[in-house]
């Protein structure tokens, strides 16, 4: 019994002495260290009516924990989200990424990383594809070009695009027809559509969005119809008085049209009749500074084939005899 309790402190610290001992010797063969994942997959919980411009989709997380418990662990065992169901709407909103380790013995060095994004509106817009006017083969005259859905549905041929509120104002839909036209019918399939914005450049479909932009159909058939013989002839274009003016204490000070001529191609006694081609009427209600539409030109004969859009450009400014509307 005496050989248990003689001298039990000493040997109750030597007894912790060598716990510590192991408990060093593990430590310094599992010491806690931290590790940078890279890339990993942003997910993202939003509104069905909101869109997320130049989302980012990828992010690097750092994590600490002991170095066995960081030797497998990967991107796949970390969570990175952002909650966007009840996000407002700007060109900088401030939200969290919030960051989970599906390990309780990992833990993220920073799970709540603060964001500025850009949240449009999402919205869907029917755009009538436009054919811009093909180059003809000496000696034929073209009598009709249209672009045609996939099944023919709907007619006349629309894309539905659907995207940020934003990109949508001044947006066309055209196609280019390949090569020339030089018989009586052609059919070119499978033609790509491009988006082009009001300025006239493209829409850059790799910005990444979330959810993603689309628009259907993508690609159309144009047909085209032309006959021998030909005749073309230059036309101005001018713009019609808009339907509205603009608002009380604001004036028109200039008007651009883009082209300003066009040519057109038809039956020589109608041409022969034509020299200046109105464009439709704009609404300048609620414009009171530069403005730009793009309008549709008709022309006075469904005989006569030539460009399909042109770009009206209003100045409007406050006028200095009187004062603008609070």
């Amino acid at each position: 019994m005496n050989l248990i309790t003689d001298d039990w402190r000493l040997k109750l610290l030597a007894v912790g002495l060598a716990i510590l001992m192991l408990g060093a010797v593990a430590f310094s063969q599992n010491p806690p260290t931290q590790k940078t994942l890279k890339d990993v997959n942003i997910v993202y919980a939003v509104s069905p009516d909101l869109v997320v411009i130049d989302a980012p989709t990828k992010t690097n997380v750092t994590v600490t924990g002991l170095a066995d418990a960081l030797t497998t662990f990967n991107s796949g065992n970390v969570a990175a989200s952002f909650d966007l169901t009840k996000a407002s709407i700007g060109p900088n909103v401030h939200v969290n990424l919030v960051i989970h380790s599906a390990l309780t013995t990992v833990q993220v060095q920073n799970p709540v990383v603060p964001y500025v994004l850009h949240i449009d509106k999402l919205v869907a817009k029917d755009l009538p594809v436009q054919v811009s006017p093909p180059r003809i083969s000496p000696g034929w005259s073209l009598t009709k070009i249209a672009a045609r859905c996939p099944n023919d549905t709907p007619t006349p041929c629309v894309v539905t695009f659907t995207g940020p509120a934003s990109w949508e104002d001044g947006l066309t839909a055209k196609v280019d027809f390949p090569g020339l036209v030089q018989q009586d019918s052609q059919d070119v399939p499978s033609v790509k559509v491009q988006l082009v914005q009001a300025s006239g450049q493209s829409l850059d479909l790799t910005k990444q969005t979330v959810p993603a932009i689309k628009f259907e159909p993508s690609s159309v058939t144009i047909s085209a119809q032309s006959k021998p013989g030909t005749t073309l002839r230059q036309v101005v274009l001018v713009d019609a008085p808009p339907s509205h003016g603009p608002p009380p204490g604001y004036r028109v000070t200039n008007v651009t049209i883009d082209p300003i001529t066009v040519v057109i191609s038809g039956p020589p006694e109608i041409l022969a009749r034509i020299t200046i081609v109105t464009l439709p009427a704009v609404d300048l209600s609620t414009v009171t500074s530069t403005k730009t539409f793009q309008v549709s030109i008709t022309y006075p004969d469904p005989a006569v084939v030539g460009l399909q859009v042109a770009k009206v450009t209003y100045s409007v400014s406050a006028n200095p005899n009187a004062s603008p509307s609070p």
